[in-house]
C-alpha cells in the first residue's frame, strides 16, 4: 500500500471539503493505493455527528463520494463528476471510533461512464455503509484544461 500524492496541492483556489489539507472545516482525507483499491483511513470527530455519538449520514455520503473521485483520479488518470450516488446505511458509525476505512474500486467502465463500488468499515472491520457511484469522466484534454496533470504515488510501500 502506497500513499497517493494529492495532485491539487498548491493549486490556487483548491479548498475541497473532502480532501484539501487547508480547509479548516473540511475532512482532510488522504488516500492510499492498495492493489485495485483506493483506500482512506479517517478518524470520525464529534463535530460531524448527526445523532449523539453517531456520524452524520451526509458526512458518510461525502466520504464515499470523495473516495470515488480519487478512484477515478488515480486509476484512470483523469477527473470528472459524480452523476449518481447510491448509499446504503447498514449500521451506525460512531464518532467515538478510533478509525474508519473507506475503500473503493472500479466495477465497470463503458466509454466515459465508470461505476465504482465503495464501502465504509468501522475499526472492527464491520461494513457499516455501502455505496455505488456512477461517475462521468472527462477526456484527458478537458482534465488538463482544468489543471490536472497526473496522479502519482509517494515513496516506499507502507505496511498497515
Amino acid at each position: 500500500m502506497r500513499k497517493i500524492k494529492n495532485p491539487w496541492t498548491g493549486k490556487e483556489g483548491y479548498r475541497c471539503f473532502g480532501c484539501s489539507p487547508d480547509n479548516e472545516v473540511g475532512l482532510k482525507m488522504q488516500f492510499y493505493e492498495d492493489g485495485d483499491d483506493v483506500v482512506c483511513f479517517w478518524k470520525p470527530m464529534e463535530r460531524y455527528q448527526g445523532w449523539i455519538d453517531t456520524l452524520h449520514g451526509g458526512i458518510q455520503s461525502t466520504l464515499i463520494d470523495e473516495t470515488a473521485a480519487w478512484v477515478v483520479t488515480r486509476k484512470m488518470q483523469t477527473t470528472g463528476v459524480t452523476s449518481k450516488l447510491e448509499i446504503r446505511y447498514l449500521k451506525p458509525i460512531m464518532t467515538t471510533e478510533t478509525q474508519i476505512t473507506i475503500r473503493g474500486r472500479i466495477r465497470q467502465q463503458q466509454r466515459n461512464i465508470v461505476t465504482i463500488d465503495l464501502e465504509i468499515t468501522n475499526a472492527a472491520g464491520v461494513v457499516c455503509t455501502k455505496g455505488v457511484a456512477t461517475y462521468f469522466t472527462f477526456t484527458k484534454d478537458k482534465a488538463a484544461a482544468m489543471g490536472f496533470g497526473e496522479c502519482t504515488l509517494e515513496g516506499e510501500e507502507m505496511l498497515f
